[in-house]
């Protein structure tokens, strides 16, 4: 398909919209001169589908509601690879903001419902080569934009723990699957705690990666410098097994250090953590929302981890409360232009783009806007608003306060090995009903953010793990490192997993993996 020329009124156009002030005369002068510039863009087409793969036939189907009671199925099917590795014989869901080649990819929007993706992302290629079996796409929460799980368009994903109840999100399907058995393991995205939020309310190991520690190649953008992917698992030895088989330079994502270093994650758990120093972060408790209950639990937690020999003591980083207040600036400016105005990718950025996402969705969002969720719709009415008035000005302030930001965990960290606080300040709440005013809808996606964002801006690695059960429903405990000790972020989660005999499973809920 060639580019189509401009015509007169089309050029017209582009010059009010810069303000150009072009008689008829200069429309007429530059309309022969842009057609010829735009040449290029035919020529640059016909290299660009030389190497493009096909896209492969890959069966899959949407399951019935009887197949897929906690609603967190998107799609279902069998992909396999290699049948050897480290991961074979094992089962894994891939979150839907990231591309299996030939099998659907809504992103849980019903903007990109309908696109199917060419290529396999880096991380589903890497689970193939490794022995796992893809059996389906886990919902996630619309363009990836709430802390609930109440936004898909497929509808609300449930928790098994209780069904009435927000699984968390964004990466909400992939949690309820992991923590109903329904898959071995899922992998999950993190803006504001997208896999940590979720592993917290439905009681099981969400691993956020060091930034730029697993290539993001693949998966959909909301801002390229807090976008991360990690394992979701039941056990901390499987997060680990997947982290390192998902880690590592893949050479297309910009996010990524040329030094980038690869541990043996699996290997690490071994190494006794006794002895290693905790600080635990004071200004992760006791916020206005939070329930003394869960800040207990943690606190609890952490007297078993001093009961297996490590050390502990409150610390205090008052930037943890500011975090916040930066990550909104960010996600809010940020996603704006570039999740939304620069339909996913952007520009400007170095690495592997899809071009065939960002033409559908750029062309589908143009068409009817109504479309976005009740929380995208207030991100862009903020976002838009402070960039016409401000150029980004504000975006700018925010990222030169991140090093601030940084430092004020690095200096905690060159004292403690890791710091811990709650994962989520309240538990899984109450799935907001179908007419839920927009208000409450909105309060449910972005509450459960607070002590999680901020390491999404700081780029510190950070798990959650169930600290225990409060009134039957599990709540999460945060165990944060320094950028790219991942190994001992695990080992300390490991270390509290055997500590407690592994973590509960929920006691009735079951979903079919079909």
């Amino acid at each position: 398909m060639s580019l189509q020329p401009p015509d007169v009124s089309a050029i017209i156009s582009v010059a009010e919209s810069y303000g150009l002030g072009l008689s008829e005369a200069d429309v007429a002068s530059f309309a022969p001169l842009v057609q010829g510039v735009l040449r290029s863009w035919d020529a640059v087409e016909e290299l660009h589908n030389q190497m493009q793969p096909a896209v492969p036939q890959r069966a899959w189907t949407r399951p019935e509601p009887a197949d897929n009671p906690l609603g967190a199925w998107y799609v279902t099917c069998t992909v396999t690879g290699s049948n050897q590795g480290p991961l074979a014989g094992r089962t894994v869901a891939i979150k839907d903001n990231t591309a299996v080649a030939g099998v659907p990819m809504m992103v849980g929007s019903a903007i990109m419902e309908g696109f199917v993706p060419r290529r396999d992302a880096t991380i589903v290629s890497r689970l193939l080569d490794a022995g796992a079996t893809i059996t389906g796409k886990a919902v996630c929460e619309d363009l990836c934009t709430s802390g609930g799980s109440h936004t898909s368009r497929t509808g609300p994903v449930r928790n098994p723990w209780d069904p009435t109840r927000s699984s968390g999100g964004t990466s909400s399907g992939s949690a309820a699957l992991v923590a109903a058995g329904a898959v071995d393991f899922a992998t999950g995205g993190d803006q504001a705690g997208s896999i940590r939020i979720p592993a917290s309310f439905s009681g099981i190991v969400g691993h956020k990666p060091t930034y730029g520690l697993v290539p993001y190649t693949g998966a959909l953008p909301v801002d390229h410098t807090v976008d991360h992917l990690g394992p979701m698992t039941r056990t901390v030895a499987d997060a680990a097994l997947l982290l390192g088989v998902m880690a590592g330079r893949d050479g297309h994502d910009p996010r990524q250090p040329a030094d980038l270093a690869v541990e043996d994650y699996v290997g690490a758990l071994a190494r006794p953590a006794d002895g290693l120093r905790i600080g635990v972060v004071s200004e992760g408790f006791g916020h206005s929302d939070s329930a003394p209950a869960v800040d207990d639990a943690v606190r609890a937690a952490v007297e078993i981890l001093r009961d297996a020999g490590l050390t502990a003591e409150d610390v205090s980083i008052p930037w943890h409360l500011l975090g916040k207040k930066l990550w909104t600036v960010i996600l809010v400016e940020g996603s704006t232009a570039q999740m939304v105005d620069g339909n996913g990718h952007g520009l400007g950025q170095h690495g592997r783009y899809d071009p065939e996402l960002m033409n559908f969705y750029g062309t589908k969002w143009r068409e009817d806007g109504s479309r976005f969720s009740e929380t995208v719709k207030l991100v862009l009415l903020a976002g838009r608003y402070t960039l016409n008035r401000h150029h980004a000005e504000y975006y700018a302030m925010a990222r030169n306060l991140v090093p601030r930001l940084r430092a004020a965990y690095d200096e905690a960290l060159d004292r403690y090995d890791v710091l811990v606080m709650p994962t989520t300040p309240m538990q899984a709440s109450i799935i907001p009903a179908a007419d839920a005013p927009r208000e409450e809808v909105i309060a449910r996606a972005f509450e459960p953010v607070t002590n999680t964002c901020p390491l999404d801006v700081s780029g510190h690695p950070a798990c959650s793990v169930p600290a225990g059960l409060v009134n039957g429903l599990p709540t999460g405990m945060m165990i944060i490192g320094k950028h790219f000790d991942d190994a001992t972020v695990l080992r300390v989660a490991h270390t509290f997993e055997q500590a407690v005999g592994g973590f509960p499973a929920p006691p009735s809920a079951t979903v079919v993996n079909v």
